[in-house]
């Protein structure tokens, strides 16, 4: 039998492993002096560079609707942190510095995590759907991804309603597991973001246009058995449209999925044997 780290012990080492990456991450931001977005206004920038929406209450498996609830409230407190987010030329922008810590405290409630690959539950969980939904419209534009987590290897739930290529989501944990994004551009972009009854909606705005739009998609997509394992693969690319030609200038492979399926598959799913 392998080993037990000092993090699977118990939950009390569980824990402290955790605020140890946490102060890690604080210090590492301290020495670093990233210049961080911070600023914030009520007024829209003129420019749309992508507008998205999410459904929020979503059926995952036999996962618990009341989490679906929960997860709702916790995304209507985490966009008032972020809504009109401007991100200056040169500013970073970060998940965590924006929403600080989740706490009942401040109105969280038990929502879905994952954890070791299986769903979990926890304090503030479900704001993967908001790093999720801001990914995929900075996927979209000029700014460059600097943090990026998945949930690696796994296809947890079948799809309910998917609008998005499978493996473009996120993975987030305060604060050691980020979602950052840079602006090496001389425009300035702004994060719109708010909650209504269904949906979790987003807009992404700018000072000015960009000189491209950009097209995310799916290709190879196949579900495989191999030893016994099925398995979801695929691939993800993003081209790069000239705005004055509508001509692809540029593909790019963002993701190749090859993810262990963690439920069972309908039976109308095909399946290669590998």
């Amino acid at each position: 039998m392998a080993r037990k780290l000092f993090c699977e012990l118990c939950p009390f080492t569980y824990r402290l492993s955790m605020e140890k990456e946490i102060l890690k991450r604080h210090l590492k931001d301290c020495l670093q002096k990233t210049p961080f977005a911070h600023q914030r206004t009520t007024d829209s920038l003129p420019v749309l560079v992508y507008r998205h929406n999410s459904l929020i209450r979503r059926r995952l498996g036999n996962v618990n609707m009341q989490l679906q609830e929960n997860k709702a409230t916790n995304l209507a407190l985490a966009v008032t942190h972020i809504d009109g987010l401007i991100i200056h030329p040169g500013e970073t922008f970060s998940v965590w510095r924006q929403i600080g810590r989740t706490t009942k405290r401040k109105g969280y409630k038990e929502g879905l995590t994952i954890a070791k690959g299986q769903p979990n539950q926890g304090i503030g969980g479900g704001l993967c759907q908001l790093s999720n939904l801001i990914h995929w419209m900075v996927l979209h534009s000029d700014l460059t991804i600097t943090e990026h987590h998945h949930h690696d290897g796994l296809d947890l739930f079948p799809d309910f309603g998917r609008q998005i290529p499978f493996g473009t989501g996120t993975s987030i944990s305060y604060n050691y597991l980020d979602y950052r994004v840079k602006n090496n551009t001389a425009n300035t972009y702004q994060l719109r973001l708010w909650v209504d009854d269904e949906y979790l909606c987003g807009e992404l705005r700018a000072q000015e246009a960009q000189p491209h739009t950009f097209h995310i998609h799916a290709e190879n997509e196949f579900f495989s058995r191999e030893s016994g394992i099925i398995y979801r693969n695929g691939q993800v690319f993003r081209d790069t449209i000239d705005r004055s030609t509508g001509q692809c200038i540029d593909s790019q492979l963002i993701r190749t999925n090859h993810a262990r399926v963690m439920y069972e598959c309908p039976p109308d799913v095909e399946i290669r044997e590998i």
